[in-house]
């Protein structure tokens, strides 16, 4: 990564801060005090968050999508995913994912259902009230409907719809459509996708714990279970715990990441992972600066520490991030290597 943190924080700057507007106060007045040390400059711009005003034009864009949509859709839930929604995006005009998903069906976990309740083995760690949840979810009427049938459905009416209200509109990609929105320019990718339970939704009733499985209209069927919602929830809610601060580290490992020369094979559901398995107690209470050697530690135990590196989970708790990818693990070697360059060019006793 090029060390010319002046350069690094002014891209920054106009990539947070596109149109310009006037900082808050007590940012400028903070910012002031560091104008003269370029590294921690950059630091406290790589760890900031965008201007509110931004993510409110990616969600106004998204809903003014919505809106078309509910005018014509029928039996469509709708629901935002993604960075936006958690505050960790590193560009001021961001675009928002915008789920539209079929209310007449919802996929769900048969087969570990089944196991639970057919295996005495699995069966015993169960309560008799999610004997009862299971036995209820298992005897419920199968839908008789085609699935693949009204996703493609709504997918290609979608496309009609947003054809006809935008003027820069992309069908082609498998799984979105993206729009842009002149008047607030800003994209938005509308994903058609059914509903999925697994085990820990049914036994859970939660609807933060509700899976979603996203259309692929090339090849007419829906892929793997994703759990954006409780990943959102729990992101925003161990943020607010920290003030700020698990934030804080995955919009700083992004900053990294996008700025490297190096190919780094991780993404945002890697990153999010990694920092929310840290323990808060090691920086509930550090200043910005003091985020940046809690990071170097937990990248050096992920590459030296295999055990530990292997227990990593999602924030869903769905599953394991490196857990025989070697590929993810050379991808955390490379952020190292980064962010130990970040942390040589930072004032030693800030951190000693």
């Amino acid at each position: 990564m090029n060390s010319n943190y002046k350069s690094l924080t002014e891209q920054m700057q106009r990539r947070l801060n596109p149109e310009n507007l006037t900082l808050k106060e007590p940012f400028r007045e903070e910012v002031r005090s560091l104008q003269y040390q370029d590294a921690l400059l950059f630091i406290r711009f790589a760890m900031k968050g965008v201007e509110p005003e931004y993510t409110s034009k990616s969600i106004e864009a998204g809903n003014r999508a919505k809106k078309h949509l509910e005018a014509e859709l029928m039996s469509v839930d709708y629901r935002f995913q993604g960075s936006v929604m958690t505050n960790t995006h590193i560009r001021g005009y961001s675009d928002i994912d915008l789920l539209c998903l079929s209310s007449k069906f919802y996929n769900w976990d048969s087969y570990n259902v089944n196991r639970y309740l057919n295996e005495d083995s699995y069966r015993r760690k169960l309560t008799e009230g999610q004997v009862r949840k299971l036995d209820a979810e298992r005897n419920k009427s199968s839908y008789q409907g085609d699935s693949d049938s009204d996703l493609r459905t709504i997918r290609l009416t979608s496309e009609q719809i947003m054809t006809s209200k935008y003027t820069e509109c992309d069908t082609s990609r498998p799984k979105s459509i993206k729009i842009r929105n002149k008047d607030l320019h800003r994209d938005v990718d509308i994903v058609i996708a059914a509903w999925y339970n697994d085990l820990r939704t049914i036994l859970g009733d939660d609807d933060k714990n509700r899976g979603v499985k996203v259309y692929d209209k090339h090849v007419n069927s829906t892929g793997s279970a994703d759990f954006p919602f409780i990943s959102i929830a729990r992101i925003n809610q161990r943020s607010s715990d920290t003030n700020g601060r698990l934030k804080k580290m995955i919009r700083f490992l992004k900053n990294i990441k996008s700025f490297s020369d190096l190919q780094i094979d991780l993404n945002s559901f890697d990153i999010n992972a990694l920092c929310f398995d840290i323990d808060t107690s090691n920086y509930w209470s550090a200043s910005y600066v003091e985020l940046v050697p809690v990071l170097h530690k937990q990248l050096t135990r992920i590459v030296n520490d295999s055990a530990h590196a292997d227990s990593i989970v999602s924030v869903d708790e769905r599953e394991y991030i490196f857990r025989d990818k070697p590929q993810k693990v050379e991808g955390i070697r490379r952020l190292l290597d980064e962010v130990s360059q970040v942390l040589s060019d930072m004032p030693k006793p800030l951190y000693s």
